[in-house]
């Protein structure tokens, strides 16, 4: 992987995804291995992803981010606390996490376990801030008030931003160089498009992305985005930003086809994914992926990690595609 990012690989690496609880009771037993780091290493995986989020821990059992004051989610578009809100005050006295309430030691162990297996680690605070925000108003209602309510949104993505770049500074410390790359997630588009506009990309997101991807910096980590959708007009700005890698490549997004982003930013980014999982991994044959995950190979060449389009492998993706992706990636 270090070779892959520095520019002098002489082949692609591989990454399996995180499989969804109800494949990995099929994936498991199936090739004989009880967990996710086991998998991995029965499928020569190059890497492993280790959410420093698995830490949180409350006594009274709430989330890390209570967006619904309690509530039982029924929508993703749900209003969340501050649907109604246009104060800052009210803003300010919500009831923020503490990060004393993250404990490391658990994650630890698995980053332990990861470097007996000589496996490059990605881990880090998920930090999905621009989901986050939006629960916390509901999505329409946050892409309204960045247009009335501009300073409302401004305080609350403060305050998730903050907690999750102090948090990663006590779990940085702590991980110090057994880690390799900070990963973390946000889905800023849709299958057709950014879900707002670049104006209001850069204006609400970009710099709290950037502060993000800055601090992983400082400690010495390359940086992997996850972002779901068609996301190729905000690519430019994310790599002016510090990011090293692009996952998971949503293969039939407008704007995400392998060529495109080969052509366009080949030259600035390590590509992990695009093997599709809407239709080739769940519905095609194990020659059908093999043959796709050829032809990524030859588009992106030796800076790219073959992986699903999106880390999440359902329940219909089966054995054989998933040992045909893994046995494509690895052929000389």
């Amino acid at each position: 992987m270090e070779a892959i990012f520095a520019g002098g690989a002489d082949r692609c690496g591989f990454w399996h995804g995180n499989p969804h609880a109800d494949a990995a009771a099929i994936y498991y037993p199936s090739l004989g291995v009880r967990d996710d780091m086991e998998l991995s290493m029965a499928l020569g995986d190059d890497f492993v992803w280790i959410m420093a989020d698995q830490g949180w821990s409350r006594p009274d059992g709430r989330p890390m981010f209570d967006v619904l004051g309690g509530r039982v989610r029924t929508s993703l578009n749900q209003d969340g606390v501050f649907a109604e809100t246009t104060s800052v005050a009210e803003v300010e006295a919500f009831d923020w996490p503490d990060p004393d309430h993250l404990d490391f030691s658990g994650v630890l162990t698995q980053v332990e376990r990861a470097r007996s297996h000589e496996l490059y680690v990605l881990s880090g605070m998920w930090s999905p801030f621009f989901h986050v925000v939006a629960d916390f108003f509901g999505m329409e209602n946050y892409f309204v008030k960045m247009y009335t309510d501009p300073a409302v949104v401004d305080a609350v993505t403060e305050r998730v931003v903050n907690f999750y770049l102090e948090a990663n500074e006590r779990y940085f410390a702590v991980v110090d160089d057994r880690m390799d790359a900070y990963f973390f997630g946000n889905d800023f588009g849709s299958q057709l498009d950014l879900l707002i506009s670049p104006k209001l990309f850069s204006r609400f997101v970009l710099p709290h992305f950037a502060r993000l991807t800055e601090q992983a910096k400082s400690h010495g980590y390359k940086v992997v985005l996850h972002s779901c959708g068609a996301i190729e007009r905000t690519i430019p700005a994310l790599i002016d930003a510090g990011v090293d890698g692009l996952h998971p490549l949503q293969a039939l997004a407008k704007g995400m086809e392998a060529e495109t982003l080969a052509r366009k930013y080949g030259g600035d980014l390590v590509f992990i994914g695009g093997v599709d999982t809407q239709q080739l991994l769940p519905f095609g044959t194990p020659e059908q992926v093999r043959a796709e995950v050829r032809r990524l190979r030859d588009v992106f060449g030796p800076r790219y990690v073959v992986s699903p389009s999106h880390e999440a492998l359902l329940a219909n993706v089966s054995v054989a595609n998933l040992l045909a992706m893994a046995e494509a990636a690895k052929e000389i």
